[in-house]
């Protein structure tokens, strides 16, 4: 069954947030991570991925640097990312609004599976 594009707006800035929030990561480690951690539920493509990062970081929640390049990339530069102060506080709203509304969600499924609702339709 294929995942609803827009079911959660936003929910991969959420996401990226508190992968930064455990420690800086580079674009690629970000994908990997996300992908383990949700058993390939957010597949996030580069084509996705940067954009998030430059609005995030265009809004001030996260910062890029480089780091010296080692034989894995050919010597080239990597750009990391860090999240910062407000960056912390956006991720923690949130995460609380998440919460909040996927207890909703789940008290409206809850009620309906114990109601057996479409039971018979």
């Amino acid at each position: 069954m294929a995942q609803e594009k827009n079911l959660v707006p936003g929910s991969a800035q959420m996401l990226l947030l508190r992968l930064l929030a455990e420690r800086d990561m580079y674009g690629y480690q970000m994908i990997e991570e996300l992908a383990k951690r949700s058993n390939d539920t957010f597949a996030l493509k580069a084509g996705t991925l940067y954009p998030i990062l430059h609005t995030l970081e265009a809004e001030g929640n996260i910062e890029s640097y480089e780091q010296p390049g080692g034989a894995a990339t050919a010597g080239k530069p990597r750009r990391y990312y860090h999240i910062t102060k407000a960056g912390r506080g956006v991720l923690e709203a949130r995460q609380t609004e998440w919460r909040r509304v996927a207890r909703a969600i789940n008290a409206v499924l809850d009620a309906c599976a114990a109601q057996l609702c479409g039971e018979g339709v």
